[in-house]
């Protein structure tokens, strides 16, 4: 099930997951199994993967990420198709996301010897990239009645919805704002005028040029696109983990996967500075 109505259902590109994560749905449907149960599942998968990174089993790596990916999407399908909304399921997916993400930056640190500046500084990007799709995103469903359990603005706790206790959806508000709120406010002030834009029109939304390229295109505040990240990051670690003659200095791996979007625009050399 889409989060936003027909008139308004655009090709994201980086959503590779959906079909196989509406397959996991259906098939749950009328069982016991609960969209935090495809959470927690997809939690172990990110794990499995951040494992699989330390030892060097890149392929396997590339599996769980790609699997990760698609429970991600299986527990809001499911969801959607239950009627179940839920808050709790919200923040724990988005402190599961944020979590992870860390963890695996953490990895490749780890295992390619870099300096925890740049790793640091990766992560801070990956998270505004994508805190400034879902800005828009779900400014976009707000504004048209698509799914609404995402708010624009996480300023203080929900209502807890039906089968919740206000108790714990008020931890774990605390714990997403906590996590997510140096983001938040800070694409907020970067374009407060969003909300008062009219809906972009449907097309091909990618922001992975906006990730790997550094190009972006944006029409009356919305930002155009997403992010292949979720699928290119198994292929291109993989590439640039695994000495395949990529980068001319193999010893500084993660230095170079940060300055690639600039190599790649300069015949795909990868030389740091």
């Amino acid at each position: 099930m889409s989060k936003l109505p027909v008139a308004y259902k655009f090709l994201d590109l980086s959503d590779y997951g959906r079909p196989g994560a509406r397959l996991i749905a259906n098939s749950l449907k009328e069982t016991w199994v609960t969209p935090i149960h495809i959470t927690s599942w997809f939690i172990v998968s990110g794990l499995l993967a951040i494992f699989c990174i330390l030892m060097q089993f890149y392929a396997a790596a590339a599996f769980f990420l790609i699997l990760k990916s698609i429970l991600d999407a299986a527990d809001g399908e499911l969801s959607r198709l239950k009627n179940t909304p839920s808050y709790i399921g919200r923040y724990y997916d988005s402190i599961a996301d944020i979590l992870l993400n860390f963890l695996f930056f953490l990895a490749f640190w780890h295992i390619t010897d870099g300096k925890i500046g740049y790793m640091l500084l990766a992560f801070i990007g990956v998270q505004l990239q994508g805190t400034l799709y879902n800005y828009y995103y779900v400014i976009l469903r707000n504004t048209v009645n698509g799914d609404a359990t995402s708010r624009i603005f996480e300023d203080v706790a929900p209502i807890a919805m039906k089968g919740e206790k206000q108790s714990t959806v008020n931890k774990f508000y605390k714990v997403y704002d906590l996590l997510y709120i140096s983001f938040d406010k800070t694409i907020y002030y970067l374009d407060r005028n969003a909300m008062n834009s009219e809906p972009f029109p449907p097309m091909v939304y990618d922001h992975a040029f906006n990730f790997w390229f550094g190009l972006s295109v944006t029409n009356h505040g919305y930002h155009v696109g997403t992010t292949f990240r979720s699928l290119c990051h198994p292929i291109f670690h993989w590439l640039f983990l695994v000495d395949f003659g990529f980068c001319s200095h193999p010893e500084n791996h993660f230095e170079n996967f940060l300055i690639l979007p600039n190599s790649l625009l300069q015949e795909l050399k990868c030389r740091l500075p």
